[in-house]
């Protein structure tokens, strides 16, 4: 478990994230982060939840229609 240190950045407050953190979830200043609602609390994740959203979708579409995209390949 980490602690994290809310700070001031301006007119708002920021959460700074230790190294540790940043390099486990593979971020960089700039990058951005998602903050969702979970059954158990928020969960603070790298992935666009919308993004993973239309993946899961576009793959179950590519699964049914296997054929035709075989065929469009050639």
């Amino acid at each position: 478990m980490l602690t994290l240190k809310l700070t001031a950045i301006g007119n708002s407050i920021g959460v700074v994230l230790p190294k540790e953190a940043l390099d486990k979830l593979h971020l960089a200043k700039g990058d951005k982060m998602y903050l969702t609602e979970s059954p158990d609390g928020f969960r603070l994740t790298p992935y666009d939840p919308s993004f993973e959203k239309q993946m899961t979708e576009v793959r179950q579409i590519m699964k049914k229609r296997r054929n035709v995209l075989h065929e469009l390949a050639k």
